[in-house]
Order: C-alpha cells, then sequence, then structure tokens
C-alpha cells in the first residue's frame, strides 16, 4: 500500500536551494543522485556556508571548510555547480534581500524545478524546525514569483524565467510525494559522509549517516510501498 504519490521526473533542469552545507544531505542527496543518472542537471544554492554550525570551530575556520565539504558531497552525487549566498549563517532574515539572491539564482538557472527544504514549523514527528530553514524555505517559494515576473528585482538586468512548474520541499510534515531511492541510496549516504567534520562534532543517529538515513528512508518507504524513498511536499506554480 502507497500514500505517497511518484514525484514526476519529467523534467530536464533542478536547482535546489537550502540554508546549510549538509542540508541536502539529510534526506533529499539520494534522490539527486539518481536524477543526475538520468541525466538530468542539478545546481545547488546555498544561502550560507554554515559558518555557526560547529560549536568548536570558530566562523573564519568553519566556514571555508564546510564549503569545501559540500562542494565534495556534492560531487559524489553527480552536482558540479554549487553557489554561496553568504547570507548569515543562523541569522538568515527573510525579506527582500534574500529573495532577491535567490530570484537571481533561479533567472540564471532556469530550472524546470526547484527543490527546497522544510519551510514549516516542524519536521515529521513533530520536532522543531529552526530559523534559517523556515526563512530560506519560504523565501524559496516567493524567489519562484518573483523570478518569473520581469518588473520585480529589475535591478538585475537578467531576464525573468517563468519555467519552474514545481517547488519540491524535502522533510516537509505535509509531503505527498515521494522518490524511490532504493538504488541510490548508498550514494546519498556517501555524500553525508563528506561532511566529516561537521558529523564528528555531532552525537546521536545524525552523527550516523547510514543509521539515520536508513530510519528515515524505511519510515518513507513503508508509505511508498517498501522501497527505501525520500519525501517531497509539491508545490505547483
Amino acid at each position: 500500500m502507497s500514500d505517497l504519490e511518484p514525484l514526476q521526473e519529467d523534467w530536464e533542469r533542478a536547482l535546489a536551494v537550502v540554508a546549510h552545507p549538509d542540508d541536502l544531505e539529510y534526506g533529499a542527496s539520494g534522490a539527486i543522485a539518481r536524477w543526475t543518472a538520468q541525466g538530468k542537471h542539478v545546481a545547488y544554492v546555498l544561502a550560507s556556508r554554515g559558518e555557526a554550525g560547529i560549536d568548536t570551530l570558530p566562523p573564519e575556520e568553519a566556514g571555508p571548510l564546510r564549503a569545501r565539504e559540500q562542494v565534495a558531497s556534492a560531487a559524489v552525487v553527480g552536482v558540479d555547480v554549487v553557489e554561496f549566498l553568504d547570507h548569515p549563517d543562523g541569522m538568515i532574515e527573510y525579506g527582500l534581500p534574500l529573495r532577491r539572491d535567490i530570484a537571481a539564482a533561479i533567472r540564471r538557472h532556469k530550472p524546470d524545478v526547484v527543490l527546497s527544504g522544510n519551510h514549516h514549523a516542524t519536521f515529521p514527528g513533530g520536532f522543531l524546525n529552526m530559523a534559517d530553514h523556515r526563512a530560506v524555505g519560504q523565501a524559496v517559494i516567493d524567489a519562484v514569483r518573483d523570478a518569473a515576473n520581469r518588473w520585480v528585482f529589475r535591478d538585475l538586468d537578467l531576464e525573468p524565467w517563468s519555467g519552474v512548474r514545481f517547488v519540491a520541499v524535502n522533510a516537509s510534515p505535509h509531503a505527498g510525494h515521494a522518490v524511490d531511492v532504493t538504488d541510490t541510496f548508498d550514494l546519498g549516504v556517501a555524500s553525508l559522509r563528506e561532511h566529516a567534520t561537521y558529523l564528528a562534532a555531532l552525537s546521536g543517529d545524525m552523527a550516523h549517516p547510514e543509521v539515520f538515513l536508513r530510519r528515515v528512508a524505511e519510515q518513507a518507504g513503508s508509505r511508498f510501498g517498501g522501497r527505501l524513498a525520500t519525501t517531497f511536499e509539491v508545490l505547483v506554480m
């Protein structure tokens, strides 16, 4: 039995926009590996460099290190375009500057699909979401519309892009779609392992990529025919 619909895959280009290094790897990278193996093009845009994410490292050291780990992580799943917007980690604000930066990225990359992280107050299971995730997720949704309107952010000197068919929100408590990641699960695990310095500073299941990702994928799969899966909330534009 399945109560999740397969995510449509009849598209060619995706842009993934999230707050921090590692955000995509905690769930979506297995799906991204599947899509790049199909010949689709996926690019990453990160609002910050994750410089405030390691308690034992000052931001001026953590930021460059985590950016390097993100580039290596993306390469594992076939992504060779990784951009950083350099908003301040831990203090990312929803507003026009963030929407402008994301709209510019959408106009440059011209995606058919935009991927993002959870913008809701909680994750599945009721765990509280953090401010950066909420701010970036909501800004992504709004920036898709901004990017399509030639009279919004005219100073960018970029042609509008109205070709985004839908936004796919990973790790949403309102997911109605899923992607089978059985064949690319190991690549998703390997991509998360590239965040070695970050993982070393964690404790619990999140410090163990295979354990954490398998549990989440099996939970999703229990609603998707028993296959390992990752879930998405789909917002049709």
